[in-house]
């Protein structure tokens, strides 16, 4: 034991390093010159003349020490569990004397955390669980203590002891408020913490309308067009012509015919390709890279099914100018498009807002990809609007005309995953205040596994030995990523197993290998059993876990339905015998030989065979297993025999922790409390009130009952008749002339169809806002509308001669602010070419038809009367 304490940090690991333009030759040989002096080992990579930058044989590797996972071996290391960390890795175990865990230093730009070491100070318990929770989820380190490598502070102000002595120490560390978490967690990105940094944070600050300068967009260079329309020039560093390209060297390259480029343009990339030390090739069999532009055709699906790699010119355009590899799905536009777009975005006009440069350009051809229309200029014929922020005039219009408004997000992961993706999702409607969403455009990779289903399922059956081992890598590294949450997609390493073949290798030598390294078995594999056994429970071993749960991977092992079956047999002949003596008569004149009597007996003679085995010692934990009492079973609830809606109930304001108990009593008694928009049987209110709960539930003919009733029935704990607190408020019924029971049996009797298909339109500054409004109305069955000043003609224009009956109303609610005003001109003329009656009404006249459930109107709802009394 003292021996291995004493063991250098690195003595049992080999690494190699990947260049790039952050890893340079000179930091390389300074980390494994750090590397050898602690013990470790460094395989090097080499630049061969035919093949380029060869990576030494993974089997000898331990560690990949690369800042990107730009490089070709990357899914076959993930395939193996090798762990690929960045640099600092390295200077990170020197700090701790030890090896540092691999996740937070991961090069996966989908853990946006993976650099953060998270010290909170003065926020609250439960915010404080959640930010850490999420924090590590996404690569990033929780410290108790303020230290050298802490790297944020998560508070409130500056008064905590964390932030002070941060401030006094000088530690490099930012300070942010929470709110800069909360919002990187909602767009799955990591966002510039600026506005979020203490003292003086401008999130709190700063006008939302302020201006905010558009960031640069570097990583869309080179990536703005799936066609591009001429071959970039060398980058501005290089010196006299074109350097020779070291990125072919070894490749063959075929060019698709889809490409229709020019012979004089495909001589120029045969003489570069050449010069690099690739070549040129019209068999797909044998070619490394396939080139095309659509993701259709036979070419296009062998190659994808036989594991080569695909891109289209962009990419191609993109490793000749900057002579190092990518992958093509790194970015959406190196990838070939889909000939009909995606499924969904025919039919949509989309347009953007607020973006610049390459990122409006990138925009505008993703759109197109997509299979939408693109518009320069917004108008309410548009469908959606794709914007950085949710200001400006085309927002403001867009919210006028009824437009959806999203991020580019939305347009990105539709793409990404070769679906059209819900626009409710929260991710794609957050604008943070201070952020322009540039910043973080164009880093959505493509899915590969959706590619494959949608595009290139399945797989020919003759594959050579070379495309077998390119698909088993694929699939092990798809088996070793995380299924899905945030960290979707994403591979961590661990030690790799020894000598692991990925071809040659079957799953008991796997796992044998795999426990050998790690002292736990390998992860089980999917793949179906032709062998029938009762599947042990495990825990599923998830890539990357730094504690990993042995999961079962064979039937045979010692689980505990296994041992419940063993004991099963050994007490099956005493069941048996039992059961036949329940079924003997009167013998002797003894009475009946069974019951408690009987399985006495049966108890006693079962325990004297125990006790004497137990003298051995070998079945004492059994002994006490057995006589551990049974688990208790969890009583199951009652069907729900009522759902309720409650509306004004006052017993559980600002009183959490009692309506959660509240709840589960009534959930006990079979009464459900539902949200609202949800089915239920009963309205449960204190009085007559014109709420949107009220008003929504009335219109679905709900009965509607006391407030009282819920409060009987948690102070008595039972169910009580519903019947006998049918609400009556003749005050109130008076008060808005109406009959309550007269409005439910009319509700019944309309079903929700009370303004079916009545136009209504309403101003964005009603009082209490458009969307109570927006839900009453459209509970009735009416169709309802935005109405501000760049709110087009919505209504078609129709002569008297071509309306079969008369005028029909239509409606605006509206009040006499002097904005709105300049637009009751605008709204009559529209509605008189339509043939229709305007009618601009208070709200009031909204709330009265539905509480009465009876279209009526007067000349007193006119806004110009209403307000006047």
């Amino acid at each position: 034991m003292a021996d291995q304490s004493e063991s250098p940090l690195f003595s049992l690991c080999t690494f190699t390093f990947i260049p790039s333009k952050d890893l340079t030759e000179g930091l390389i040989n300074e980390l494994e010159q750090t590397i050898t002096n602690f013990g470790g080992k460094v395989k090097h990579t080499k630049q061969s003349r035919r093949n380029g930058l060869v990576v030494p044989s993974l089997n000898e590797i331990t560690h990949i020490i690369a800042n990107s996972i730009d490089f070709p071996d990357y899914t076959e290391a993930a395939a193996m569990m090798l762990p690929v960390v960045k640099s600092n890795w390295i200077s990170a175990s020197l700090a701790k004397g030890k090896q540092a865990q691999i996740r937070p230093f991961t090069p996966d730009p989908r853990m946006i955390f993976s650099d953060v070491v998270l010290a909170c100070a003065d926020i609250p318990s439960t915010d404080k669980d959640a930010i850490i929770g999420a924090t590590m989820a996404m690569g990033g380190m929780d410290s108790e203590n303020v230290t050298k490598l802490t790297t944020h502070i998560c508070a409130l102000s500056l008064d905590h002891p964390k932030c002070k002595l941060a401030l006094n120490k000088k530690l490099k560390c930012k300070i942010v408020l929470p709110h800069w978490f909360d919002d990187c967690f909602k767009l799955g990105k990591r966002i510039d913490e600026g506005p979020y940094l203490l003292p003086d944070p401008e999130y709190l600050h700063a006008d939302p309308e302020d201006a905010i300068k558009i960031p640069s967009s570097q990583h869309l260079e080179g990536a703005t067009s799936a066609r591009p329309d001429y071959m970039p020039s060398p980058p501005l560093d290089t010196v006299g012509a074109r350097p020779t390209l070291d990125v072919f060297k070894g490749k063959k390259v075929m060019l698709s015919t889809d490409l229709s480029i020019r012979d004089r343009l495909k001589e120029i990339i045969l003489g570069l390709i050449k010069n690099g030390g690739g070549e040129m090739t019209e068999d797909l069999e044998a070619c490394d890279w396939f080139i095309c532009q659509y993701r259709d055709g036979p070419q296009y699906v062998r190659a994808s099914q036989t594991g080569k790699t695909v891109g289209n010119l962009s990419w191609l355009y993109h490793l000749i100018t900057h002579n190092q590899w990518t992958s093509p799905l790194r970015r959406l536009l190196h990838y070939p498009i889909p000939r009909d777009g995606i499924p969904g975005f025919q039919g949509t006009r989309i347009t953007v807002s607020n973006y610049g440069g390459e990122a409006r350009i990138y925009l505008e051809n993703l759109i197109i990809a997509s299979g939408a229309e693109f518009t320069k200029t917004m108008k309410s014929t548009n469908t959606h609007l794709i914007t950085a922020r949710d200001t400006g005039e085309k927002c403001d219009a867009a919210k006028d005309w009824n437009i959806e408004i999203l991020n580019h997000f939305w347009i990105e992961d539709s793409y990404a995953k070769c679906e059209k993706q819900t626009m409710g999702m929260e991710k794609y409607r957050c604008f943070p205040p201070r952020t322009h969403l540039g910043e973080v455009i164009g880093k959505t990779p493509l899915d590969e596994k959706k590619l494959r289903a949608v595009y290139y399922p399945g797989g020919p059956e003759k594959l050579t030995p070379s495309a077998k081992r390119k698909r088993k890598i694929l699939e092990m590294s798809d088996e070793n990523s995380y299924a899905d949450g945030p960290a979707e997609g994403v591979a961590i390493g661990r030690q790799a197993h020894k000598e692991f073949d990925v071809m040659k290798d079957t799953d008991a030598e796997y796992a044998q290998k795999t426990a050998e390294a790690f002292g736990v078995p390998a992860p089980a594999k999917h793949r179906a059993t032709s062998q029938f056994a009762t599947p042990a429970k495990g825990c599923h071993v998830r890539a990357g876990k730094e504690n990993e749960t042995p999961s079962t991977v064979s039937s045979s092992s010692r689980s505990a339905k296994d041992k419940a079956l063993n004991r099963l047999s050994v007490l099956a002949p005493d069941i048996a015998l039992y059961e036949k003596e329940k079924k003997r008569g009167l013998k002797d004149g003894h009475g009946l030989w069974g019951g408690k009597r009987a399985a006495d007996h049966i108890d006693r003679e079962h325990l004297n065979r125990r006790s004497s085995i137990s003298s051995t010692g070998g079945e004492e934990r059994e002994i006490k297993l057995e006589r551990r009492p049974a688990k208790k079973a969890r009583p199951s609830l009652p069907d729900v025999n009522m759902r309720v809606v409650l509306t004004g109930f006052q017993r559980w304001v600002n009183e959490k922790h009692r309506e959660d108990a509240d709840r589960k009593k009534l959930r006990d008694l079979g009464i459900a409390v539902v949200p609202d928009g949800q089915p239920c049987d009963y309205l449960v209110a204190p009085h007559l009130v014109r709420t949107v709960k009220f008003l929504r539930n009335l219109s679905k003919g709900a009965t509607i009952v006391s407030s009282s009733w819920i409060e009987q029935c948690l102070d008595k704990r039972e169910l009580l008749d519903p019947q006998d607190y049918i609400l009556k408020d003749t005050e109130n019924e008076e008060k808005f002339g109406i009959k309550l029971a007269i409005s439910v049996q009319r509700a019944r009797a309309n079903q929700g169809k009370l303004l079916w298909n009545i136009p209504i339109y309403c101003t964005s500054n009603i009082k209490n806002g458009p969307d109570g409004y927006r839900f009453i109305a459209e509970a009735n069955g009416a169709i309802f509308m935005m109405y501000g000043a760049r709110s087009g003609t919505t209504i078609k224009p129709t002569s008297p001669e071509d309306d079969e009956g008369g005028p029909d109303p239509v409606y605006l609610l509206s009040n006499t602010s002097e904005a709105e005003k300049k637009l009751w001109k605008k709204f009559e003329d529209m509605a008189k070419k339509g043939n229709m009656e305007p009618r601009i009404v208070a709200a009031d006249w909204l709330l009265d038809v539905v509480m009465n459930q009876e279209v009526i109107f007067d000349d007193k709802y006119l806004v110009k009367n209403f307000f006047s009394c």
